[in-house]
């Protein structure tokens, strides 16, 4: 029988008594959100930093940036439905799945596509939801590498399956637009569990799969 894990961190809260034990709802912590402070902010920002915010095309750029990074900050809940395996034991995989993030260290943009992979135990998961995992993962202040982590000890924590595998690729605009400028680099992590870890044959089969992809 899978665990509910508590939301204490951003993580699978217990689910509610009219919901099935196998539909909890996956949720952020709370968390204040005030847009018109947030506005105000953004205004002495961009005022300290010398931009023009009183000509028509910026007078309401601080309300939107406010906005804009409300909106990639907050994760959005959704609901972990699960299905009995019957006997199904092979990998499934969803690939290419598109994401924005935002690098926690200067707050600018990293995208790119995620692969996710794994070996059910006695139930699996509805396939639109692991898009909806590593959404939930991307829209917050991040680093690639814990956002990695995150989706592939989720779904140990909450499906049990015999084996999980995940696989990153994202541009980091922290890095092609400033600093270094390296336009079109990409970074790669992975992380494993169960079956995708200890076994290389069924590892290898996940990263010949992604190589394929493109991913």
């Amino acid at each position: 029988m899978p665990r509910h894990p508590i939301a204490a961190k951003g993580g699978v809260e217990s689910a509610p008594a009219l919901t099935s034990a196998h539909t909890p709802r996956v949720v952020a912590p709370t968390r204040a959100l005030d847009l018109v402070a947030a506005t105000r902010a953004a205004t002495d920002l961009l005022t300290a930093l010398g931009v023009n915010i009183q000509s028509e095309g910026t007078e309401r750029t601080p309300e939107r940036m406010a906005r804009a990074l409300a909106d990639l900050t907050t994760p959005p809940s959704f609901t972990m439905t699960t299905f009995p395996a019957q006997g199904y034991q092979e990998m499934v995989v969803v690939d290419q799945i598109p994401f924005t993030s935002v690098c926690e260290h200067h707050l600018l943009a990293f995208h790119g596509t995620a692969r996710v992979a794994y070996i059910p135990g006695e139930r699996m998961v509805g396939l639109s939801k692991i898009p909806r995992l590593v959404e939930f993962f991307a829209r917050r202040p991040q680093v690639q590498e814990r956002m990695t982590r995150e989706i592939c000890d989720l779904l140990v924590q909450h499906l049990e399956p015999r084996g999980v595998g995940v696989l990153v690729r994202a541009e980091h605009t922290c890095m092609s637009t400033r600093g270094v400028r390296a336009l079109g680099t990409t970074t790669l992590t992975r992380a494993f569990h169960g079956r995708l870890a200890g076994d290389t044959r069924a590892r290898e089969e996940f990263l010949s799969g992604a190589a394929g992809a493109g991913s």
